[in-house]
């Protein structure tokens, strides 16, 4: 007897195999199992004929895309996007520390924030995000039952910060660690989708204590990620060099630590020098590209071209709320300018593989990121008629690329017609 299948229709938008160009077949057919993974992406009718018992979803007209990859965002800063101030340093003392003072405790506020923040993150066709929570372990507590709640995947940490903060939400380090050993036996690993990340803020906000007990910890579970911000800002990179004048860089700061590793985050990575890179390299950092919050702050221009052709491990954040936007889409429309203001080049490929396969393949997700055969079935519908500017240029684009294009500036939360995780 043949097992229950799915197949949904619609037009399929992929990168390739080869992760430097597109799959996209304009028919196409997403042949799903019971279990959720994808058996066979190709021509529906092909498909159809060959598996005729299948159950039909059928979404023609619309995009049937990965679902995306947010690869840096902050969950209590949900309330202060668009928060203006001079620069980076600034702009925490002004609004975000005193916003994040309110994420403490298991209660009411913490808990729709929560809500709202899925909300978003999910009618924006993200399924993954890595997130800084709070310095609360249990407001942090409360963020992974909301996405375990949803069914979504996260890679969630409490932020670690005992010096430079408001008292209110500075932890020493002996409460951090009691509430990071609590939160990974809770949530680590949970159902293969909820993981733990170490997330000390930054240099700056965390003692010598702080980092040896995260790098200990870090040490004892080679699964566990680790997420911080690296040479965002100038202001930053000199406040650094003054409160650790042994070390070499600031990169030396996380090295000479043990906090560098394949399982690393860096959120920015703006202002490096070679010898940043080849040490970022020599690890296997991901690096985390957030173009409307550099834009915002004024932080500085990414440069993408330039870390790509090193084969440095690039993706795509948000950075909610410095960011401006919780859309994938509009941060690739930002990331393509960002490109284009240093004189670079990124195609809409390269841009669209930030959020999604390669982003996973970085992180870890082998089956995530990409419409093929035993890929997990994480996949967006994407209605270009919702927009009839987008309808007008994804009709008159004659290639993969530039339909790619119009979508990356077009595209937003009006035109996700659905969204699914293992093809529920």
């Amino acid at each position: 007897m043949q097992k229950p299948f799915v197949l949904v229709r619609g037009h399929l938008l992929s990168v390739a195999r080869n992760n430097t160009s597109l799959e996209e077949i304009r028919d196409g057919g997403l042949l799903i199992d019971d279990k959720g993974s994808i058996v066979k992406a190709g021509e529906f009718f092909s498909l159809q004929k060959d598996y005729p018992s299948a159950a039909i979803r059928d979404h023609s007209g619309s995009y049937i895309l990965p679902s995306f990859f947010d690869t840096h965002i902050h969950f209590p800063q949900l309330d202060m996007i668009g928060s203006c101030a001079e620069e980076l340093l600034l702009w925490l003392q002004r609004y975000t520390f005193p916003r994040e003072a309110a994420f403490r405790g298991k209660n009411d506020f913490v808990r729709l924030a929560a809500t709202h923040f899925v909300d978003e993150l999910v009618s924006n066709g993200t399924t993954t995000a890595v997130v800084y929570s709070s310095s609360c372990g249990d407001a942090t507590d409360l963020l992974f039952e909301e996405f375990e709640r949803r069914g979504i995947r996260g890679i969630i940490g409490k932020t670690s910060m005992d010096r430079h903060c408001p008292p209110e939400i500075a932890v020493d380090t002996q409460k951090d660690r009691e509430w990071t050993d609590d939160l990974i036996k809770r949530w680590h690993g949970k159902d293969e989708r909820l993981f733990y990340a170490l997330t000390p803020r930054f240099a700056p906000s965390c003692t010598n204590e702080m980092m040896s007990m995260l790098s200990e910890v870090y040490a004892s579970d080679p699964s566990l990620y680790l997420q911080t911000h690296y040479a965002e800002n100038q202001n930053e990179i000199k406040w650094v060099a003054d409160l650790f004048p042994d070390s070499k860089s600031y990169l030396d700061v996380y090295d000479s630590r043990g906090l560098l590793g394949a399982r690393t985050i860096l959120g920015h990575s703006i202002h490096t020098d070679a010898s940043d890179e080849a040490l970022l390299l020599d690890h296997g950092v991901v690096i985390s590209h957030c173009p409307t919050s550099n834009l915002f702050l004024g932080s500085g221009l990414f440069k993408g071209q330039s870390y790509l052709a090193q084969k440095q491990k690039v993706t795509l954040g948000t950075d909610i709320g410095a960011g401006t936007s919780f859309s994938q889409w509009q941060t690739m429309n930002e990331a393509y300018k960002v490109a284009q203001l240093r004189q670079e080049r990124l195609s809409p490929s390269d841009i669209f593989a930030l959020a999604t396969v390669s982003a996973a393949e970085h992180l870890g997700f082998k089956n995530l990121g990409r419409l093929d055969e035993g890929f997990s079935a994480d996949y967006q519908i994407v209605d270009p008629s919702a927009r009839a500017i987008l309808k007008r240029h994804v009709t008159v684009a004659e290639t993969a690329e530039e339909r790619l294009a119009a979508l990356i500036h077009f595209a937003d939360d009006r035109c996700l017609k659905g969204l699914h995780i293992q093809g529920t």
